[in-house]
């Protein structure tokens, strides 16, 4: 399902307007400062009600000086192995400054991650580091601009002052499907994530640029993207075997994606006549029969990086927006070297 977009969230400037009085004015009201008559603060009241004005307390407080110790982690799903994984990475570099996490996925619903930001902020932690959910980044510029320190993972911020922390995708798929080729290979199915989650469209366009690199055009029967379960990844890759031209191997562009390749495949009984890289290491991939090749991302980097660039923000760095690009690495283990049927490879 697409990303639902994102209303705009109605600023203090947008209030001063509304109410016509000073930015100092509405401050004064919503931090409930004296200084203000009846008459103006029911102005301001009524400006806020009318445009749904959300007081934004974690900023108040950065500005006051005021800290809580405490951030605001949003990733995709919390039981991913990907994600947790980043998520450790976070919480070990925050304990060394005596800094607590409060958790959360959003399910790449852009409402749920609207609302779980409001719940953090009223909180008033210190900052946030967020997986965005589709493109609509405009909730994180505003909170950004209202003084909060953003940090993105997985996903490049579109705010170029907001820092971000993210990896080779499309490199990394470029690399996988390459190798699949480099054993005969030519016919690679892939399965990918959402197509409106820009890290599912950069992996696509580098299975894409492989094959072009091989001289092979890319066969649109040959791609699924939109899967986001195991059992729906499962599904797609007993369709694509079931083609008059099957597939030979498969390029899984998501662990979970991947697991539900391999559960095709052994339903099958080919597990050893199918090459299979994935995208994301998979738990205990090492111990599946044959072992999984994959295209491993630096989990504890990515988290330490984007922890680093945080603290960073915290301590009064106020720099251009920086976002840090890792490299991907391919694991070598036994199903990415599954050579093609001779005749695939003739």
């Amino acid at each position: 399902m697409p990303a639902r977009r994102a209303p705009e969230r109605a600023t203090m400037h947008d209030v001063a307007r509304r109410a016509e009085v000073s930015i100092k004015t509405v401050s004064r009201v919503v931090n409930g400062e004296p200084g203000v008559s009846e008459a103006l603060a029911t102005r301001v009241r009524t400006a806020v009600q009318e445009l749904g004005y959300r007081h934004n307390l974690a900023a108040s407080n950065l500005r006051r000086g005021q800290r809580t110790a405490s951030i605001g982690v949003l990733v995709d799903d919390l039981g991913n192995a990907f994600c947790s994984e980043v998520l450790r990475a976070i919480e070990d570099r925050a304990r060394g400054r005596g800094i607590v996490l409060l958790a959360s996925s959003t399910d790449e619903d852009v409402d749920r991650e609207r609302e779980l930001i409001d719940g953090l902020l009223s909180r008033r932690i210190d900052g946030m580091i967020v997986m965005p959910t589709g493109r609509d980044q405009r909730h994180l510029t505003v909170e950004h601009a209202d003084g909060v320190p953003v940090v993105t993972v997985d996903r490049r911020p579109a705010d170029p002052g907001i820092d971000g922390v993210v990896v080779d995708n499309a490199g990394g798929a470029r690399t996988a499907v390459a190798h699949l080729l480099a054993h005969g290979h030519r016919r690679i199915g892939i399965l990918g994530d959402a197509s409106d989650i820009v890290t599912a469209l950069e992996r696509r366009d580098g299975y894409r640029r492989a094959l072009a690199d091989a001289g092979l055009p890319h066969d649109p029967a040959l791609e699924r993207l939109g899967a986001r379960t195991r059992e729906e990844a499962s599904a797609h890759a007993t369709e694509l075997l079931a083609l008059a031209d099957p597939p030979t191997a498969f390029f899984a562009a998501r662990n979970v994606l991947c697991t539900g390749v391999v559960d095709a495949l052994r339903r099958q009984g080919r597990s050893h006549e199918v090459g299979l890289v994935g995208f994301d290491d998979v738990p205990l991939a090492e111990l599946l029969d044959p072992p999984v090749t994959v295209i491993r991302q630096d989990t504890r980097a990515i988290g330490e990086q984007a922890m680093d660039l945080l603290l960073a923000r915290l301590d009064g760095d106020q720099g251009p927006g920086r976002v840090v690009d890792l490299p991907t690495e391919l694991v070598v283990r036994g199903s990415g070297e599954i050579p093609a049927p001779a005749v695939d490879r003739g």
